[in-house]
């Protein structure tokens, strides 16, 4: 009995990837259950299991969170519903109410009612006249400009992702000096201007002018520390960057799929949006008194508040949701590129990561999604408190303590998601594994390469720097906006941003995709793809791994 306890072949068939009850395993090696580095008695047993990713069927995880999810959406739009048809069509004619001494409560008089509609519509004319009478040169410029930009950015995206993946080198060293040269450039241009203007001058001293332009350059100062402190990782940067870039290049269907589900959001938003409003339209008159004078006064339904609370609770649950199966689905379509053999990428991959975000995943992602709403909620309680009252040992404790709790939730969520759309396990196994394939591996849990992210945001500033000052040209050239093509240049060059924001954070998200991935094959010995292996292994191991060496090699 105790020879069948020890032998390893019997481990293994126990742990095949074919047992339906652990489908994300692979049959692991002798070698690899006697390796050394794998040793410690203290660790989770599962840590001695070979992982690789989950192409088959899987089972439905953390179904309680998936069902308190579904019983929010339900609730909200059932009560959001029922505010439709149970609202009052007075609202807003507080004017037609008048308070009965005899009833002691008020009534509705139809010599007001018509009155006040007469108002309604002798205001609304007014109001649309105000608004038809605003410059329609300018609306026209501002709505062409924002459209050619949408549409310019898809092939602009495009173009940037061909340059990362081909040409990331020369990008990042062209792009470096001008992080420095375009804030400079802006920050004089600024000063000279609003000095040579009399408005400007008159409004903002000359006093106050040199402080911003202090300021300004205080911070670009920083930007330059920056760049020089993270010089020796530019190059392992610039490999990281490539790597990600043609691997993002090999699923381009994302760039459809991941804006259709922000615009399912959308979609979903719009009758909760109507359901609120509705909402208010819940309620009666009641009389209120006033200094010996009655009045009457519109008062909401005991529940609209809580039906508030629901709704809004339901919209940010679902933000969060939406942004962790974005994650969900790259990291799927990821993966499983990383994984296949050969060098292309496996038929319907995007619709399978699709299928399990939508599906046996799906309680998975809403429990990621719950705790990432939390630490976003408490956070900016915290920052709220602070700007109050920021004196006080007892808000400073608080605030300590709380910073600890969001650090700790931030770190357990780390890779949390990517592991769980590779293996299709649940939240808390997919941490806890996570942590262990890392840690065992020498690798860092929170850390990949921050430097990436920055140069990146670098960039899209460049760029969307340069198509705001290329539009500004252009609508001094066509159109005879005056100053108001500065606001136009500037609108357009935050719409830029945000797509090209957009493209970042996915690029960021294919980073850590690939560093798990990494983490599994040289957890298994094995090697997928070879040149994120080259790049990969320069990543500097954990510091609390390499404290934890230091007394064993001094052992040994």
């Amino acid at each position: 009995m105790a020879a069948d306890d020890g032998d390893p072949t019997k481990f293994a068939a126990i742990y095949d990837s074919s047992s339906p009850s652990h489908p994300l395993l692979s049959k692991p090696s002798t070698s690899a259950l006697d390796s050394p580095r794998r040793s410690d008695p203290e660790s989770d047993p599962t840590q001695f299991l070979q992982i690789s990713y989950n192409f088959g069927p899987r089972t439905f995880k953390d179904i309680p969170f998936l069902l308190l999810f579904d019983l929010l959406v339900l609730s909200t739009f059932g009560f959001g519903i029922f505010s439709v048809f149970h609202r009052n069509s007075d609202y807003g004619s507080s004017s037609s109410f008048t308070y009965d001494f005899t009833s002691s409560s008020c009534v509705k008089n139809s010599t007001f009612t018509k009155i006040s509609d007469g108002y309604y519509w002798a205001s609304s004319s007014v109001m649309y006249g105000m608004v038809s009478s605003s410059d329609p040169v300018f609306e026209k410029d501002l709505i062409w400009t924002l459209v050619v930009t949408l549409i310019l950015s898809v092939p602009f995206c495009f173009s940037v992702l061909l340059l990362l993946k081909h040409y990331t080198k020369q990008i990042v060293y062209a792009c470096l000096p001008l992080f420095v040269l375009f804030p400079i450039f802006f920050n004089l241009y600024w000063f000279v201007a609003c000095t040579f203007s009399s408005s400007c001058s008159d409004a903002l001293p000359l006093a106050y002018r040199i402080l911003v332009l202090v300021f300004v350059f205080l911070i670009i100062g920083i930007i330059v520390w920056i760049i020089v402190a993270n010089w020796h990782r530019i190059e392992l940067t610039i490999q990281i960057i490539s790597v990600a870039s043609d691997a993002l290049s090999k699923n381009l269907k994302l760039f459809v799929v991941l804006p259709l589900l922000t615009l399912g959001l959308v979609v979903y938003y719009a009758p909760i949006v109507v359901f609120l409003v509705f909402a208010k339209f819940n309620g009666k008159f009641v009389p209120r008194e006033l200094d010996g004078h009655y009045f009457c006064e519109w008062k909401e339904d005991s529940w609209v508040p809580a039906y508030y609370a629901l709704a809004i609770l339901t919209m940010l649950w679902s933000l969060a949701v939406m942004v962790e199966m974005q994650v969900y689905v790259i990291s799927g379509a990821i993966a499983q590129w990383y994984f296949s053999k050969e060098d292309s990428v496996p038929k319907k991959c995007i619709r399978s990561s699709l299928r399990n975000a939508f599906g046996q995943s799906f309680g998975t992602i809403c429990v990621s999604g719950l705790l990432i709403c939390i630490v976003r909620v408490v956070r900016a309680i915290v920052d709220n408190a602070r700007e109050e009252n920021p004196q006080g040992i007892v808000n400073l404790v608080l605030r300590c303590c709380a910073n600890a709790l969001l650090g700790a939730l931030d770190y357990l969520n780390k890779f949390t998601i990517n592991f769980a759309a590779i293996t299709g396990e649940a939240y808390c196994t997919s941490a806890k594994m996570t942590y262990e394939l890392l840690r065992r591996n020498l690798l860092s849990a929170v850390f990949v390469e921050t430097v990436s992210t920055r140069i990146l945001t670098g960039i899209v500033f460049v760029l969307s720097a340069a198509y705001a000052v290329a539009t500004w040209a252009v609508l001094r050239g066509v159109s005879n906006l005056g100053i108001d093509s500065y606001l136009v240049a500037i609108l357009a060059w935050l719409l830029l941003i945000v797509v090209l924001a957009f493209f970042v954070h996915v690029l960021d998200d294919v980073i850590d995709t690939i560093y798990v991935c990494y983490a599994i094959d040289r957890d298994k010995g094995d090697v997928c793809k070879q040149e994120v292996h080259e790049v990969y292994v320069h990543l500097p191991i954990s510091r609390s791994t390499r404290s934890s060496l230091i007394p064993t090699a001094l052992n040994a």
